[in-house]
């Protein structure tokens, strides 16, 4: 096999380096994949550089989910041939990898490899948003930064399929009609007209709010929500902390909860797990739910596909295909 590792932390454009591997015996209840896909995440480059979270023990293969196909099985839940995508993270950067069952969710016949690849992160994170923290009452209202994100594009899908209403800052006006037409009630600028236009309108305020970038757009969300808001934050595109004012908390009485969906699958029934991951993977059969791919790199390619990650203007996800 192949793997891209790194032997240490730092810049992944100068740590990383496509190495030849041996395969071991699979243990009982192990499973190998031939990988298919795997994207290249911002936080797989977080992990690279030693600023995620969680620090993996050195040396280690990046990649926190991806598509593969069975080639080996010693699990009564796996056969020759079964497509798969891995729930822990499991160094999806190679040519195969080996995980326990425990591990893997079977994907339904007619997934595109690139759209399974992208199963794991986006459209679950989507999910817990709109249900992990409270039950809007159908035609409620949500706000979200970064709309045109994986996430949030997931979220205008999901949401619509559960009977509510988006509202979706983005940076650049000329997104409006493409997440109009993915089905959003309304579309933004990013910027102090958006908590102008809700006043203005004198339309009821949302009560949940999604953040992934931070700072001053974090804060534009606290002001758009209505008083006893719950202010989840799931990333930090813009890398800047959020700052509560105290009359936020005093007189809106505002709740701020964070999510980390590798959280949630460590910590959720399998059950659970399996049911909200069965239900994404029809969405995707159907077409109803999918996200957009920006380019597909080859594995021996993988120092252009981390070169288009940190480019601006990108259309989506930037994959690694074996």
């Amino acid at each position: 096999m192949q793997a891209i590792r790194f032997l240490e932390f730092g810049k992944p454009e100068q740590v990383l380096r496509l190495q030849p591997l041996d395969l071991t015996p699979l243990a009982e209840g192990e499973v190998r994949l031939r990988m298919l896909a795997a994207p290249v995440n911002p936080a797989d480059l977080n992990l690279i550089e030693g600023t995620y979270g969680v620090k993996p023990p050195l040396p280690a293969i990046p990649g926190i989910e991806g598509c593969g196909e069975v080639v080996e099985s010693r699990s009564p839940e796996f056969q020759t041939g079964d497509r798969a995508i891995v729930l822990r993270r499991a160094g999806s950067w190679a040519t195969h990898i080996q995980v326990s069952e425990d591990h893997l969710f079977k994907l339904p016949a007619g997934i595109d490899p690139l759209q399974g690849a992208m199963l794991k992160v986006n459209p679950a994170t989507a999910w817990r948003l709109l249900t992990g923290f409270v039950q809007p009452s159908p035609g409620s209202w949500i706000v979200q930064n970064a709309a045109n994100s994986a996430v949030g594009r997931c979220v205008i899908v999901l949401a619509k399929r559960l009977g509510l209403r988006t509202m979706n800052l983005v940076r650049r006006g000329e997104l409006r009609e493409e997440l109009l037409g993915l089905g959003a009630d309304e579309v933004l600028l990013d910027d102090d007209s958006a908590v102008e236009s809700l006043k203005a309108s004198g339309r009821e305020r949302p009560m949940l709010a999604f953040n992934c970038v931070g700072g001053e757009s974090a804060l534009r969300l606290m002001n758009l929500l209505g008083p006893g808001g719950i202010h989840v934050t799931y990333g930090a595109m813009a890398r800047r902390p959020l700052t509560v004012p105290n009359g936020l908390l005093i007189f809106k009485d505002l709740q701020f909860r964070g999510l980390w969906i590798t959280q949630w699958i460590e910590n959720a029934p399998r059950e659970e797990i399996r049911k909200v991951y069965g239900e994404l993977a029809e969405a995707l059969v159907s077409g109803e739910l999918s996200m957009p791919v920006d380019q597909v790199f080859p594995l021996e390619g993988f120092q252009s596909a981390i070169a288009r990650v940190q480019e601006p203007g990108r259309n989506g996800k930037v994959l690694l295909a074996v």
